[in-house]
């Protein structure tokens, strides 16, 4: 833990929701905090964007260039994550603004969330809970689900998370597919894919586990779940803006995909409709990393970078 310098708690601080207490009450003791969402942004803006030199923000609630120039002070912008899709990257670039993310303390819940998901589309558990929970198991037996080990699970992108989903599978006898934007050496004994549409062809499940970016958006469009077809699982644990939302609730309403398997949406948090009913999918609200040992890992992390910068030592996990 790192000592609270002298001085640090005048040091203005912006965080913009309330996802975390032990990080809110933690900048709190350390820094002057301003809370985004408990007054008018415009009215804590015009009051006190001169002393606010950091900003904390997630997964869900970032800094858009428009923000990032109503506050001339600001310094660093400190993510409660490891995706930075809400963070005006270019923006920061420009104006010499870092930005840091909570990568590796989160790799193993999200691994073990993917490897959970696809074990309850296929063997069918939440459907089978509801099954017992209605008293329906006493007129007759649950029907048959579907195998999971030694299926060929395709991986789009496999960087930490990735890979840490591979390993996992791997434990399952599982044949590993992967995509990414080039082979990588490590992946000895796993398959590498130069196209998604090829990659779900030859997978019985497809995980999307790469970053967010304007390359990578419906990078899961209607020709990919084609390819994966009607006993193909889908799982998301990535971003929903990865899949073509649409597509994906047409292809699970008509039963051209097997199942899916979602921890993300494009309109969080609004899951479409029309998946409520069905039970071939398991609906998640974003809790990847939503440990208590990791929520309190990424807090520290968070912290770690502000105090480090602040007290002029490098930034933990830099991005910018």
């Amino acid at each position: 833990h790192l000592r609270i310098t002298a001085g640090m708690e005048k040091i203005g601080v912006l965080m913009m929701a309330p996802f975390n207490s032990y990080l809110e009450q933690e900048l709190d003791k350390r820094f002057n905090l301003f809370r985004y969402w408990s007054r008018n942004p415009n009215e804590l803006l015009a009051q006190h964007s001169e002393k606010i030199r950091a900003a904390v923000v997630n997964a869900g609630i970032g800094v858009d260039a428009e923000l990032i120039h109503a506050l001339p002070k600001l310094e660093i912008i400190s993510s409660f994550s490891v995706g930075l899709d809400k963070i005006d990257l270019k923006t920061c670039e420009g104006k010499g603004i870092r930005v840091t993310n909570t990568p590796d303390v989160l790799t193993d819940d999200v691994a073990d969330l993917a490897i959970g998901l696809a074990l309850s589309v296929m063997r069918k558990l939440c459907a089978c809970d509801r099954f017992v929970r209605s008293g329906a198991w006493k007129n007759g037996q649950f029907e048959l689900a579907t195998k999971f080990s030694g299926k060929r699970v395709g991986i789009i992108g496999l960087g930490r998370i990735g890979s840490a989903i591979a390993k996992r599978a791997e434990a399952f006898d599982c044949q590993i597919n992967y995509y990414s934007r080039s082979e990588k050496q490590i992946a000895v004994n796993y398959k590498y894919f130069s196209s998604v549409t090829d990659l779900a062809s030859n997978s019985d499940v497809l995980v999307v586990a790469c970053a967010l970016t304007p390359e990578t958006t419906h990078i899961v469009n209607r020709e990919v779940i084609e390819a994966l077809g009607p006993d193909g699982v889908l799982i998301n644990i990535a971003r929903g803006g990865h899949v073509d939302e649409a597509e994906l609730v047409s292809a699970l309403v008509e039963g051209r995909l097997g199942g899916a398997g979602l921890d993300v949406f494009e309109n969080e948090p609004d899951a479409p409709e029309q998946l409520l009913g069905l039970d071939n999918v398991v609906l998640l609200s974003h809790v990847g990393s939503g440990t208590v040992e990791t929520r309190k890992d990424m807090a520290d992390l968070v912290l770690g970078n502000l105090q480090a910068y602040f007290s002029g030592h490098p930034l933990l996990t830099p991005v910018v």
